[in-house]
């Protein structure tokens, strides 16, 4: 266990108590605990007792009086205190087994933790959890958990996840239901395998657990070009794209009646793929899988061009900004680009589709291109005053891309500034224009 303090926010009831920067927590209310999930669980009382070990050895206990639940205002130099639990499955569609040689090391680990799901947002399978570990998520009441279903048929989940013990998922949902625990839940669409007759029994099972099964995503497998010696996989083509959307559709809208809610959400990639407009901005509702693709594009959108209404005196802004997008957000950027072209005819947008080298030609979003791919794509373009990219080309600590190109790399290669915008329309129209 590790639960030494890497930062503690200013302001927060750790820094007035003077709880610093490299002390170590080593028990809650003369409780020690193993990991994150516990040590969240044990402060949530209205009064707590920290025994806290400073940078001299000397032990503090500091009594804390809070509200129920109030954050102390600390980060921990291992978010998990724990050690991260791995992945047992093998599933057939698995984007890890798919990557190239000679990336770094912590991109080929496969986490299934319950713990990232809660603090990260990461779905997991829950194949690698007991009954007792499931009831323990229910005592400390840990929601909402993000879970990896694919399909709700026993037989089908342990073929697709390759393991003996995926079955009984149902029965673990059931169990987060009755604890009144919110879920989300996703299927990764696999053609020929779980989609169809499969895809609508999973979808209505699913449905039968609102309002706890808050939402549910339905995305396509990620086809790699580095499948050697792995399950047959095939792309969705138009068509296929079409057939899905119309198929999830019909069961958003036979939920929109008996639920008042649709439940079932389609990612961005199938309308695309499909040459369908996004459904209206409404209907993502409270965007609950918008970090999953789902009503990214079309929320993203909907955002520039309010900020673009409502910017005053963007007509006279000169200048030119390049960017670089994956293959399916290039015509939406384009689009926008005429949208600024109209309101703001001194200001370039120039946007280039990246290629993405690394994954190979069926891997087609942003966020995936390494730094290397955004090079190859625009070493020959007039970039203008500076390169514009989406923060999620990154990995989560900011500072990298996925083949270990920096952001420093990049920018001294093109002689440019290279600027990171959130995948916000407010944020991308701020760094847009300065």
């Amino acid at each position: 266990m590790s639960a030494i303090i890497k930062t503690v926010d200013k302001n927060s009831i750790a820094e007035e108590l003077g709880i610093e920067v490299n002390d170590k927590i080593l028990s809650v209310n003369g409780e020690k605990f193993s990991d994150i999930l516990e040590f969240k669980f044990l402060t949530s009382d209205s009064y707590i007792e920290l025994e806290v070990e400073k940078n001299n050895k000397e032990i503090y206990i500091y009594e804390i009086e809070k509200e129920d639940y109030e954050n102390i205002g600390i980060e921990f130099e291992n978010p998990l205190i724990d050690k991260p639990r791995s992945c047992r499955n093998k599933c057939i569609f698995c984007f890890i087994d798919q990557l190239p040689e000679g990336l770094r090391k912590p991109l080929y680990f496969k986490d299934d933790d319950t713990r990232l799901s809660f603090l990260d947002g990461n779905y997991v399978t829950l194949t690698n959890m007991t009954d007792e570990e499931i009831d323990r998520i229910i005592k400390i009441r840990l929601s909402p958990i993000n879970i990896s279903v694919h399909t709700t048929d026993d037989e089908l989940r342990k073929l697709m996840l390759s393991n003996k013990n995926a079955g009984g998922i149902l029965e673990k949902i059931k169990k987060f239901y009755d604890a009144k625990l919110v879920v989300n839940c996703q299927i990764v669409l696999v053609k020929g395998v779980n989609d169809k007759e499969n895809l609508d029994k999973t979808m209505k099972d699913l449905s039968m657990f609102y309002p706890y099964v808050h939402s549910v995503s339905v995305v396509p497998v990620g086809i790699s070009d580095h499948r050697e010696n792995l399950y047959k996989l095939s792309p969705f083509t138009k068509e296929d794209a079409i057939n899905v959307i119309s198929q999830i559709e019909k069961v958003q809208n036979e939920n929109l009646e008996k639920y008042g809610t649709r439940i079932i959400y389609i990612a961005d990639e199938f309308y695309i793929k499909g040459e369908i407009p996004f459904p209206s901005y409404s209907s993502y509702e409270d965007f609950p899988q918008i970090e999953n693709g789902v009503g990214m594009m079309a929320s993203f959108l909907y955002e520039v061009k309010e900020e673009l209404e409502n910017i005053k005196n963007i007509k006279n802004i000169k200048g030119r900004k390049t960017i670089v997008t994956g293959e399916l957000a290039y015509p939406y950027f384009k689009e926008i680009a005429d949208w600024i072209k109209e309101i703001c005819p001194e200001f370039q947008l120039n946007v280039v589709c990246g290629k993405n080298h690394l994954f190979g030609k069926m891997i087609t979003v942003t966020g995936l291109l390494s730094g290397e791919d955004i090079y190859e794509s625009v070493k020959n373009e007039d970039i203008g005053d500076a390169l514009l990219l989406s923060i999620d080309t990154l990995r989560a600590e900011k500072d990298v891309f996925l083949d270990d190109w920096t952001p420093e790399m990049l920018s001294e290669k093109l002689g440019k500034k290279v600027i990171f915008n959130e995948i916000t329309g407010k944020d991308f129209v701020e760094k847009l224009f300065n």
